[in-house]
């Protein structure tokens, strides 16, 4: 695996930490495989994660938004059948899992929704009007040439 050292980059640059911070984690931490997860764009503004979390109920799911970091948790729950069968083999997981997605300055989680088996969470960016690029309207008034002044009336009269 192959690492950088960002430092000349820290020295250099003012206001970047958060961005190379970002470039260290995802570097150093190597990408858990469960559960299986798609990110697509459904409009210019628009996003929805789909979560692969098959045998897992909404009450045993999590979703948790803090700063700029979405966060998915499942648990299953102890006894999942109510000890009325044992289970001879189990070759769908259910463990516990944790998946984090780092968002975007502006974007926001809509809905979230559970159905065949996929988590969809629906995200938006919403970008505030105040950061919003804006049009400068140009005007053509005409700019008179300068006016000269000329004092010496004024002594002639006094």
């Amino acid at each position: 695996m192959r690492t950088f050292d960002l430092t000349p980059f820290y020295r250099s640059t003012v206001g970047f930490d958060r961005l190379f911070n970002l470039l260290d984690q995802t570097s150093a931490e190597a990408a858990p495989g469960y559960p299986p997860y798609n990110i697509e764009r459904t409009g210019e503004n628009a996003y929805r994660i789909s979560v692969a979390v098959s045998g897992f109920s909404p009450a045993e799911l999590s979703i948790v938004t803090k700063e700029n970091q979405l966060t998915i948790k499942g648990e299953k729950t102890a006894n999942e059948n109510g000890g009325k069968s044992e289970v001879l083999y189990r070759g769908i997981a259910a463990r516990a899992f944790e998946r984090a997605f780092q968002l975007a300055d502006y974007v926001t989680v809509k809905t979230a929704s559970l159905e065949n088996g996929l988590l969809h969470v629906d995200l938006v960016r919403e970008i505030p009007e105040a950061k919003k690029p804006r049009s400068i309207p140009i005007s053509t008034t005409a700019v008179s040439a300068p006016q000269v002044v000329d004092h010496a009336g004024d002594k002639a009269a006094a």
